[in-house]
């Protein structure tokens, strides 16, 4: 029986809500449409409404197309809180800190890397560390670990890797001005000092694909996409850095804060208040984080142009955006016709603002800004643009991705590796993997129909369709 499922309440063809009920201190709001939300947990709606009795929040707790079970929040989950009187829940942000989307142009057709595609995948392979506890080359001393924590892709950029473009094109310029390093651990930096530019596993890759289709020319045309050009999708995080920092603040406050524990509908959802101690040093610890991991996409992307130039000596590879998801941010939005500053935690779930907004780059004002959302192994991505609507109903908000219907041990009971890479190589997608279980985890019966995803995004107006991407080569770890 589906005891939270049959509490929704149906707004519109892609929109159910959650009424009040308890201690919920706002409504819960799902974004679906009836095929998406077959595929809906229970457990899912229930986290949602767990949510809604964070203090604090306001609007609405909100789900997107993709939202499946999480920890204590689900993905796919956008929540917003009051700075003056709310909190940051750990929970609510994700363990993989700014686990994110960097999005390459090239100046190849599809033809031109057809034959070359093996080969491509082969010298990506050798220069981007993939797989489980995998480290890179990089090897940094606590003090340059704090570098990359203080300055982020900039970091990067002043030894020698990217450049100063790369860094225009990124979510925050790839620095975010209030990392404060001293506030992460020393467990974390033993996690991460060895995995600088570094894939890691699970729903990790990259992903050599064309653009199979464009919906939108002019916004295409200024993103410099077009039909059958090759792209390359990156999607990884903070790797063991962010996921220590979590973890570590999680007991923090679970030690500190033992009243705030005892009033939780669930323990998953940890909370420490915005203007408390522990609260600034964990959104500190946050900051850097993202730092890092924005520093650990630019690294792979640099190496991704790096291994394209060994196959092709005069290609060009640029970057289109990086965005982050699993992130926590300060934003101004409009609440009940008053402008609020406000800590929206992002869980799965991809910034998408609209044309216009100062945090864009200059040349992306007049459209709005890419949002970048990839599909299970072997099925379509999409690129979309922030729309509209997404100020005024998501926070700024769309989804990040086809997102999970199957846990990833009930993938490794129903799939199979070599049948898995067989019917991609019947199809001409290739595919590279440092372990058979990243390959079967990632089986694309595991997620659900990303086209729904995106037409849901597109329909509400969060996020409008741009181009569709289909993919020629895929490395997992």
């Amino acid at each position: 029986m589906q005891l939270f499922k049959s509490k929704l309440k149906k707004i519109s063809e892609n929109e159910f809500e959650i009424p009040r009920e308890g201690d919920m201190k706002v409504p819960g709001k799902i974004f679906m449409n009836e095929k998406l939300l077959e595929t809906i947990e229970d457990k899912t709606i229930q986290q949602i409404m767990n949510v809604a009795t964070l203090p604090g929040i306001v609007g609405h707790s909100i789900a997107m197309p993709d939202a499946h079970m999480g920890y204590g929040c689900c993905v796919g989950g956008v929540l917003a809180i009051d700075i003056k009187e709310g909190c940051i829940s750990p929970g609510a942000i994700g363990y993989d800190l700014n686990c994110g989307m960097r999005l390459l142009k090239t100046n190849l057709e599809r033809e031109q890397v057809t034959t070359k595609i093996k080969d491509l995948l082969n010298q990506i392979f050798r220069r981007v560390p993939c797989g489980v506890g995998k480290g890179g080359d990089i090897k940094l001393s606590r003090e340059q670990f704090d570098e990359v924590l203080m300055k982020g892709a900039r970091w990067a950029v002043e030894n020698g890797m990217g450049d100063e473009e790369d860094l225009i094109y990124c979510e925050e310029s790839a620095t975010h001005k209030d990392a404060k390093p001293e506030f992460v651990t020393q467990s974390a930096y033993k996690r991460g000092k060895a995995q600088l530019g570094s894939l890691g596993a699970g729903n990790h890759f990259l992903e050599i694909q064309y653009v199979d289709k464009v919906f939108d020319n002019k916004v295409a045309e200024t993103f410099g996409l077009r039909e059958n050009q090759v792209v390359i999708m990156i999607h990884c995080g903070s790797r063991g850095t962010g996921h220590q920092v979590c973890s570590d603040y999680l007991r923090m406050i679970e030690k500190e804060m033992p009243e705030i524990m005892k009033s939780l509908v669930d323990r998953e959802l940890a909370y420490a208040p915005i203007d408390s101690e522990l609260g600034k040093k964990y959104y500190g610890a946050m900051c850097a984080c993202a730092n890092y991991a924005w520093c650990n996409r630019h690294i792979i992307g640099y190496n991704i142009r790096e291994s394209f130039k060994s196959v092709f000596p005069d290609v060009e590879v640029k970057t289109v955006y990086d965005v982050a998801h699993n992130l926590g941010k300060i934003e101004e939005h409009i609440v009940n016709g008053e402008k609020r500053e406000l800590l929206v935690h992002r869980k799965g779930a991809t910034r998408s603002f609209p044309k216009m907004r100062p945090e864009l780059p200059d040349a992306y004002k007049e459209v709005g800004q890419p949002v970048i959302i990839p599909g299970s192994m072997g099925t379509s991505s999409y690129v979309l643009v922030g729309g509209e609507k997404s100020m005024e109903i998501s926070f700024g908000s769309t989804a990040h991705g086809a997102g999970r219907v199957m846990s990833r041990r009930k993938a490794k009971e129903d799939f199979d590796a070599q049948t898995i890479t067989n019917e991609l190589e019947s199809r001409d997608i290739h595919i590279k993997s440092a372990s058979f279980r990243g390959i079967v985890e990632e089986a694309p019966g595991a997620y659900k129909d990303v086209d729904e995803v995106v037409k849901v995004s597109d329909a509400l107006g969060i996020g409008k369709l741009v181009a569709r991407l289909k993919p020629m080569g895929v490395i997992k770890g």
